[in-house]
């Protein structure tokens, strides 16, 4: 299975614009820019769609380990809040911080917790952020 999305970016870095788009067409030439990611400007930007990312798949990770615990789940809803702070080494994301809320029935508190962090370590998106990282870069 492959999922695919990508960027193009036109441009110096403060007065430049990209857009993203992913291959479902779930985005389609979202715009972007440095006003997005480091000022004010509305829209979105690479960390905040981390963010969705790693919200939605932890929600549906949480939803599958309650199921294997025997409950099933009215709602989950996860907000993530991801930090990005300047570092020695730049920019650099350096904490993600999830807030789960669940509406699941008859639910054991403890037998939740565990299925809480059971979807935290089993969810792809936790696995990617502790990856590595490998690239192909060429000119054109």
């Amino acid at each position: 299975m492959e999922r695919r999305a990508n960027a193009e970016w036109k441009g110096g870095l403060k007065d430049g614009k990209g857009t993203v788009s992913t291959g479902s067409g779930a985005l389609r030439e979202v715009p972007y820019s440095f006003l997005m990611r480091f000022g004010d400007d509305p829209g979105t930007n690479p960390e905040e769609l981390v963010a969705a990312a790693h919200a939605g798949c932890f929600s549906m990770a949480l939803s599958g380990e309650l199921e294997r615990a025997g409950y099933r789940a009215e709602s989950i809803r996860t907000k993530a809040t991801l930090r990005f702070e300047k570092t020695d080494a730049g920019f650099t994301v350096t904490a993600i911080h999830l807030d789960v809320e669940a509406k699941v029935p008859d639910a054991d508190p403890g037998k939740f917790q565990a299925a809480a962090q059971a979807a935290e370590k089993g969810c792809p998106i936790s696995r990617l952020l502790r990856t590595t990282i490998s690239m192909n870069a060429k000119l054109v």
